[in-house]
Parts: C-alpha cells; sequence; structure tokens
C-alpha cells in the first residue's frame, strides 16, 4: 500500500472546510488539516495576484488520488485549482494504518 498528500488551496476556510468534510464522508481521504490564511503570490492571465487562501493538507491512499481530484474540481471555486500528489516515502506505521482504516 502507498499513501500520498494531497496539497491544495481555496478561496477561503469556508471553502476549504467544505471540500475537506466532503471528501472525508466519502472516505475518499483520511483527514485535512486546513491552515485558514496563508498568503499566495502567483501570476494569472498576465497580471501578477496576492490573495490570501486557505491551505488543505490531505491524507489518502495513493490509489484513491484521482478520485479526490475529481471532486476536488467538482466542488472548488477556481478555474484551475492547485491539487498536488505528494508521494509519502516513509512514515508511522500506526498512522498509515489508520489512513488505510478510514478511507476506501
Amino acid at each position: 500500500m502507498t499513501y500520498c498528500i494531497i496539497q491544495s488551496t481555496a478561496a477561503n476556510e469556508e471553502e476549504a472546510q467544505k471540500i475537506a468534510k466532503h471528501l472525508v464522508e466519502k472516505k475518499l481521504i483520511a483527514c485535512c488539516s486546513i491552515i485558514p490564511k496563508v498568503k499566495s503570490i502567483y501570476t494569472w492571465r498576465g497580471e501578477i495576484n496576492e490573495d490570501n487562501e486557505a491551505l488543505m493538507i490531505m491524507k489518502t491512499k495513493t490509489q484513491l488520488y484521482s478520485q479526490a481530484e475529481e471532486e476536488i474540481k467538482r466542488l472548488h471555486s477556481y478555474e484551475v485549482p492547485e491539487i498536488i500528489c505528494i508521494s509519502v516515502q516513509a512514515g508511522s506505521k500506526d498512522y498509515l494504518h489508520w489512513i488505510s482504516e478510514q478511507t476506501l
């Protein structure tokens, strides 16, 4: 079994909570840690933007990434949301086992 962290930002904490709760209810992720305020500076359509966003750090099994990505896109307010999958190289066996128990 392999595991990953899905990182995404949302327009605000409420949107992040909505997405996280949905993914946990569908058992696509075991947990989502939300950092309610991060500053993002980026280029979009030729202009530099600076926004406050909420950062979501989601823990799941690698095999569930594609389904989680589709649900995030469906619920997200952004045209092109950040959705990045980061492979977990190692972790606490107890925690990884817990992820397995909480997800599909």
